[in-house]
């Protein structure tokens, strides 16, 4: 289904998120911007994967743990209101997420492979979904958000996150040089 929700089926807070997505095609769209990031990052030191550009800030090993975290708990949200579960999902807490994971003692490679098959696996999810099922919606952490905008939501999530490597990690001063 590729056009983008309404602002019906989701609540205000994700309307940043589905507002940097290009109109177009949202499967070829996710596939498409997956590579961009990979293509960003898959050469990144160890110096600036440890990177953070504020004391409290996460390193950009983080962030992409987090992406493909966040990226993982809409995808399960996706699947759950597509297959018509009624009961309320939970929130999470992005923090505790990444605090748990300690992705910085994995490699750079390792989270863009992760990350890759994450998004992988999500497009062919999407993929086999019919046109009644995108409507579908249900309530996550107390809000109503409809399969299409979990969708978008995915993909603006990953431009936000990829908007900041930019611009406050590698366009930082202090950025590493390698």
């Amino acid at each position: 289904m590729n056009q983008r929700p309404q602002s019906n089926e989701y609540i205000p807070y994700y309307s940043t998120y589905i507002q940097l997505v290009p109109e177009g095609d949202i499967i070829g769209i996710l596939e498409e911007q997956v590579q961009d990031t990979v293509k960003l990052l898959k050469n990144i030191s160890p110096s600036q994967a440890h990177f953070r550009y504020g004391p409290d800030k996460w390193t950009i090993k983080e962030v992409i743990g987090h992406i493909a975290d966040t990226e993982s708990i809409m995808s399960y949200r996706l699947l759950s209101f597509a297959r018509g579960e009624m009961a309320e999902l939970p929130g999470f807490d992005e923090d505790s997420y990444v605090q748990a994971a300690d992705f910085n003692r994995l490699s750079a490679e390792d989270l863009l492979d992760n990350f890759e098959a994450v998004r992988k696996a999500n497009v062919l999810l999407l993929k086999s979904l019919d046109e009644g099922m995108w409507t579908r919606g249900g309530s996550a952490n107390e809000s109503p958000v409809t399969v299409r905008a979990l969708a978008w939501i995915i993909a603006g999530h990953e431009l936000h996150h990829r908007s900041i490597i930019k611009d406050r990690y590698m366009g930082a001063e202090s950025y590493p040089q390698a």
